[in-house]
């Protein structure tokens, strides 16, 4: 090898290695809010702040993370939408009741992620480029899922939406809720939705002319499922998972989704079309990572703060 390789060679490992020393130590720390306004609500009715947190992958050392969430209190959002994998360790139970429960008082609903049910096992982290993770429940330890929904129902107050509807009024607005358990493990049961959606919009006794809103929320944002919600004409869908991608690409993008959602849709708010229905689609990065991947790379955690306003402004 020449000098000139040789050097070409050393300065590739530096730049590899300070990008390694930075997406470990420094971007997976760097959390931040996204803001997003959504008009879907009926015109002249009161914007509701709606906090959606996602893939928190909590640990109990992990106190500036804890810290961050309590803190996103002082947002006043006034409901919460948990699409979940909120354990990243089988003793963080009390880790995340301490970080939940600044939110004691505020309305929300919630859906499992499999890391709600199974800790984290050590994986090589290069598979995860490779394709969607596979699980492997026979090896992995149950989490105290009863504890959790506990946490999340009865402390709380949230509403499951695991294969589940639900109503709730915020701000004088109806707004109604469908959700599925986790599509990543195939524990989603489309089957049921349309019976669960009918059942809710029979029980509407709402004499106003405005129509309820209807809220999608998942875990995993399969095609699948994003179809069964827009075919049940969602107005708006929350959906965590890809991590954002996790490691991006500068100019790229996200390299994988871990699913079969389009790449390009990683993050962010965008509108997803099927069957000539539209809904607003909002895929959360997340807020942290397994502890045996803790990487992020040109994608920083995020917790997203999304305000439903009337269908009333303008937009250009």
């Amino acid at each position: 090898m020449t000098s000139g390789a040789r050097a070409a060679a050393a300065v590739t490992l530096g730049v590899a290695a300070a990008a390694a020393v930075y997406a470990i130590a420094i971007e997976r720390r760097a959390f931040r809010v996204r803001h997003e306004v959504v008009p879907v609500l009926a015109p002249g009715a009161d914007p509701i702040r709606v906090l959606h947190l996602s893939d928190l992958h909590l640990a109990p050392w992990q106190s500036d993370k804890i810290a961050w969430v309590r803190s996103l209190a002082a947002l006043k959002p006034d409901l919460i939408v948990d699409t979940g994998d909120n354990l990243g360790h089988v003793d963080a139970l009390p880790a995340l009741a301490e970080a939940l429960m600044a939110f004691d008082g505020v309305p929300g609903v919630f859906v499992h992620g499999s890391n709600d049910y199974f800790a984290p096992t050590p994986k090589n982290p290069l598979r995860y480029l490779l394709g969607p993770s596979k699980g492997q429940t026979e090896t992995a330890v149950p989490l105290d899922i009863d504890a959790l929904e506990a946490l999340l129902g009865d402390r709380l107050g949230w509403s499951s939406l695991n294969n589940a509807v639900a109503q709730l009024t915020i701000n004088g607005s109806i707004l109604e809720f469908m959700g599925t358990n986790d599509a990543h493990r195939g524990w989603d049961r489309l089957d049921r939705l349309p019976g669960l959606v009918d059942a809710l919009r029979e029980l509407d006794e709402d004499d106003t002319d405005d129509p309820a809103v209807m809220i999608g929320v998942t875990h995993a944002p399969y095609r699948r499922v994003l179809d069964a919600f827009t075919t049940q004409r969602a107005d708006v869908i929350f959906a965590g998972h890809t991590h954002g991608g996790q490691v991006c690409v500068p100019g790229v993008g996200a390299l994988i989704t871990n699913c079969d959602l389009p790449r390009d849709r990683a993050r962010g708010l965008s509108m997803w079309h099927h069957a000539h229905e539209a809904s607003f689609l909002n895929v959360s990065a997340g807020i942290g990572t397994s502890i045996y991947a803790p990487v992020r790379f040109a994608c920083p955690p995020e917790a997203v703060l999304v305000t439903l306003v009337g269908d009333d402004i303008g937009y250009s």
